[in-house]
């Protein structure tokens, strides 16, 4: 069977895992690269024996007509530039999260998508954890009953990421918009992706990125170096209702003074909750006693093989056309509210998504 031939565009950080997931599958093939940086290019494609290297996306779409799919690893403010590009050029498509920079451009790159009929896949990757799948699984047994309440945090003590991270231009965003979109967007999947209707939001510029700390940070980026500009926001704070009256709570730092990072998942329901920690508990009632039960399965081992599981399934969904764990207009809904907070926040009061 002929591989499907794959193009990356943006070879940086988050490119390594989707190269790699590329060839621990026999159906694909890596057979571009595109960045525009050209060091980190030459380097790429010595490291991958990839030799179809362009610094420009549409040059590379010219240049390789065959091409069959391509991941979209940028920075945020490009990827709806690109993937419009891509779809155009009737490829199918797998953009990094977030889907865009605010839900227009998202919209935009939906339309894209239809017009052309190739697929949009949102890198949701949170969604293929083994985690989220025990999770879901336990729900389908109507474990938890209705879940009418969650609350997610993804805090850093001091992980700005540098580089155009924290760039507000090419990020659109701090923290909300890079670490909260997973936690958002992991439970509103599991909630069943019920519609946002209204949002409150506020976000806090005090810390910055904290270049004076001495002690090693987590995460950096390749881009990360001397002159870094930081202008986005270091805390974002914000409650979600949606249209079956759940309410999601989300935390999320680049810089917070707390005592550890942190990363908790909790699910509340009319039968039992559930806490991710990243150990999955439940907590629920047993012949009229409370009682609180630790999972047997790893759930410890959630962030292994999450790649792996999503880029199968994206060249599954290609070949086959099995339906998209992660299509364009879950990216969409997620913009919304992503806007939603940034607005909320500047306003400095509720926002009703219409």
């Amino acid at each position: 069977m002929e591989k499907l031939k794959i193009g990356v565009i943006g070879v940086g950080n988050i490119a390594q895992e989707h190269i790699g997931a590329y060839l621990k599958n026999p159906a694909a093939e890596l057979y571009a690269f595109c960045d525009i940086n050209a060091a980190r290019l030459k380097e790429m494609s010595e490291r991958y024996g990839v030799t179809r290297c362009y610094v420009d996306v549409n040059e590379m779409l010219r240049a390789c007509p065959e091409l069959d799919a391509v991941s979209i690893c940028t920075w945020n403010s490009a990827h709806a530039p690109c993937a419009i590009a891509a779809l155009e050029a009737g490829k199918h498509v797998l953009c990094e999260k977030p889907m865009a920079t605010s839900a227009e451009e998202a919209r935009r790159m939906q339309e894209a998508a239809r017009r052309s009929g190739k697929l949009l896949m949102i890198g949701f990757v949170r969604r293929y954890g083994n985690d989220c799948r025990i999770l879901e699984d336990l729900i389908r047994h109507d474990t938890l009953g209705d879940i009418y309440y969650a609350k997610a945090t993804y805090l850093r003590r001091n992980g700005n990421p540098g580089g155009w991270f924290g760039d507000k231009s090419r990020s659109g965003g701090g923290p909300l918009i890079d670490l909260g979109v997973h936690v958002i967007d992991l439970t509103r999947y599991l909630m069943g992706n019920p519609k946002p209707v209204s949002v409150y939001g506020a976000t806090f510029q005090k810390l910055f990125n904290r270049p004076h700390i001495k002690c090693a940070e987590g995460y950096r980026s390749v881009s990360a170096g001397e002159g870094d500009i930081c202008d986005v926001e270091d805390l974002a704070s914000a409650l979600i209702r949606y249209e079956n009256g759940a309410v999601l709570q989300i935390e999320a730092s680049f810089s917070l003074n707390i005592q550890k990072d942190e990363g908790i998942i909790q699910l509340f329901g009319t039968k039992g909750g559930a806490k991710l920690d990243p150990e999955l508990e439940l907590y629920t009632e047993t012949g009229g006693y409370l009682s609180d039960i630790r999972l047997a399965a790893p759930t410890a081992l959630s962030f292994d093989g999450l790649f792996a599981r999503e880029i199968d399934h994206f060249v599954e969904c290609v070949l086959s056309g099995t339906p998209c764990r992660a299509p364009a207009e879950d990216g969409v809904e997620l913009m919304r509210i992503l806007d939603a907070v940034y607005r909320s926040a500047a306003a400095g009061h509720e926002v009703v998504l219409i």
